[in-house]
């Protein structure tokens, strides 16, 4: 009987995805659910949760342990939140799939909208993003560090630790919570490169995995994440960067939205590039918005 092997971090969000791509594996080839199994990894990010991911390590801290599982063969395949997968990757390791992509907008927990907040309020995020977007918005907000779960997190907003925070729709969606926050206009908050996808990694060797994922693979999402993904590696962002991105596809046409702000909001420079699908969309969007950046903003990156 075929067994395969789905890594996955262990908070409740994380599983609930990996049983996304465990469903959509069974549908594609026929398979029951005791024919995948998820194998639970817990990674530095979910251990460490008094320090923002960039002063520890970045991204990679949800993804190491995972990549080590992986290379060693522990598992067939590491289901992953796009958004918190770094640009650069090991050669040895191929994104083979994502999900067909969900809610990509950010929601505010806490008031209506962001004028609505009270002045001075206090709001909790780890997000150097979200950050800057809402002190532009914002000025007079104090920010702080609020990292966790979705539980953990909502459960600090009701002890009163902070006046508001920021969640992804689509975690919130997939964890049954679609009514809690109020949604924000990508035209006021223009999301996080990949926010919303589910992607699943393999070796790049194993041909096996790589056609068995190809059978759950969303193409739309697929070149959308690629898209927002090569912005960011032609910008070399990292976890320091407030760096917003969102694709869209209409046919054989793709259109790249992109954001880079300064760590305090004060300054920001925004563009839009549109394209066929395989044009350089990402380096095109990341040199118009360097060029006409801002010092504050142009200094955080390195390209």
């Amino acid at each position: 009987m075929i067994r395969f092997r789905l890594g996955t971090r262990g908070s409740p969000l994380a599983l609930t995805q990996a049983n996304m791509v465990r469903d959509a594996l069974c549908a594609a080839h026929g398979w029951s659910r005791d024919q995948v199994d998820l194998v639970v990894i817990r990674t530095t990010g979910d251990r460490v949760q008094d320090r923002a991911l960039a002063e520890i390590g970045g991204k990679a801290l949800w993804t190491k342990e995972l990549d080590r599982a992986l290379l060693a063969g522990e598992i067939d395949a590491a289901v992953h939140s796009m958004k918190d997968v770094e640009t650069v990757r090991p050669a040895t390791i191929a994104i083979a799939a994502m999900l067909p992509r969900a809610d990509v907008r950010d929601r505010l927990i806490g008031a209506a909208t962001p004028a609505d907040l009270p002045a001075g309020a206090t709001l909790g995020t780890s997000s150097p993003r979200r950050r800057a977007q809402m002190l532009r918005h914002r000025p007079d907000l104090t920010v702080v560090l609020l990292r966790g779960n979705v539980e953990t997190r909502l459960a600090k907003l009701a002890a009163g630790e902070v006046d508001a925070t920021l969640l992804a729709a689509a975690g919130l969606d997939r964890l049954g919570r679609a009514q809690v926050g109020a949604a924000v206009p990508t035209d006021l908050m223009l999301p996080a490169p990949a926010q919303g996808a589910v992607g699943i990694e393999v070796r790049r060797d194993d041909s096996t995995a790589l056609v068995r994922l190809a059978a759950i693979d969303d193409a739309p999402t697929h070149v959308c994440v690629a898209a927002e993904r090569a912005l960011l590696a032609a910008l070399r962002a990292d976890c320091h960067s407030p760096v917003a991105a969102l694709a869209s596809l209409a046919g054989e046409t793709l259109s790249l939205r992109g954001e880079l702000l300064s760590e305090d909001g004060a300054h920001w420079v925004e563009g839009a590039v549109e394209g066929a699908v395989g044009e350089p969309l990402g380096d095109r969007l990341a040199a118009d918005l360097l060029a006409r950046a801002p010092d504050p903003v142009r200094r955080l990156f390195a390209a």
